[in-house]
């Protein structure tokens, strides 16, 4: 059966019979065979409550002291999940950020993740437990608790999918779905059922959306993907090809290596990985790469989530 990663945002899980619902989708999930790990997210304003405690106290507190009372809230979620679930009489473990293997960099309030290490979580799920994780945080080099910013829940459920290899990440949200472009500023903006990374779905992205969103690099992936001289038909080992492409020099690869960890498309976005291969294929005289550098250098970087459209609400 399949490895299933779920996430459920704040209002989901923001009271206890929204609580007992999430847990009934999981365990659902999990009775059909399926291996779940879930990623959950604070109760309802509960980190906005937090914030405005904290400057109760001490209006200019450090970040890092706000990371530490932050990261409470998505701890809160799991352990009461995980009650629910145990109530219903299955095997169930809540796991922190840093107990699941979530490194990320030193930058309080906006940390990256660098690195996934999930013996923890494959324990867990070799005992056939259903895995609760913590979502919006993680612990750097120092031992130190670091969040993730707003939407790092959604960022921790696709990075675990991915680290994880994943077959499905499901984002439970309010809103409708993913479109293929905003539908308040693109007339005919089409709902998708079905995101996967194959051809066919990069071009549901139209001109329009190329036009609208700078922060997008769906039109320019899926020019590059179809003129490629190599494969990228399958998710799990294109960027492992890429990688060993661009190492090679092959200034396309380098360009597409570039997009990717811009846009966080396969890879967990970083910037400064962003930067690096999109300055070694404008060295080689791709005006493309220069542009994007341009852009990447002048630009706020936007973290791209998936979300799909169903709701746990």
């Amino acid at each position: 059966m399949a490895l299933i990663v779920q996430k459920f945002g704040g209002s989901s899980v923001a009271n206890a019979d929204r609580v007992r619902n999430v847990a009934r989708i999981i365990t659902e999930t999990y009775r059909k065979g399926h291996s779940v790990v879930v990623v959950l997210s604070a109760q309802g304003d509960t980190t906005d409550d937090l914030i405005a405690k904290a400057a109760e106290i001490n209006p200019h507190a450090s970040k890092r002291e706000m990371d530490m009372l932050l990261a409470t809230g998505e701890q809160i979620s799991i352990s009461l999940c995980a009650m629910a679930i145990e109530a219903m009489g299955y095997q169930v473990v809540s796991l922190t950020g840093w107990q699941a293997g979530v490194n990320t960099d030193s930058a309080y309030g906006g940390a990256r993740i660098k690195r996934i290490q999930t013996e923890r979580i494959q324990t867990e799920l070799d005992k056939r437990k259903i895995v609760l994780v913590a979502g919006f945080q993680g612990i750097n080099k120092y031992g130190d608790v670091t969040t993730l910013g707003r939407g790092g829940s959604d960022t921790s459920a696709v990075a675990l999918a991915a680290a994880l290899h994943a077959d499905l990440c499901q984002i439970y949200t309010d809103v409708d779905g993913v479109y293929t472009a905003d539908p308040r500023s693109v007339q005919g903006a089409r709902k998708l059922e079905e995101i996967t990374f194959e051809n066919d779905d990069l071009a549901e992205c139209d001109e329009s959306e190329q036009v609208q969103s700078e922060s997008s690099a769906c039109w320019e992936l899926r020019q590059i993907i179809r003129d490629a001289p190599f494969p990228l038909k399958d998710q799990n080992d294109a960027a492992e090809e890429l990688e060993r492409l661009a190492e090679q020099s092959d200034l396309h690869a380098q360009y597409l290596m570039g997009l990717l960890y811009r846009d966080g498309l396969l890879l967990i976005p970083d910037s400064q990985s962003a930067k690096y291969w999109l300055t070694q294929a404008a060295k080689q005289g791709l005006p493309e790469a220069q542009y994007a550098l341009d852009k990447l250098l002048s630009l706020t970087i936007l973290k791209s989530v998936i979300r799909t459209g169903a709701s746990a609400a």
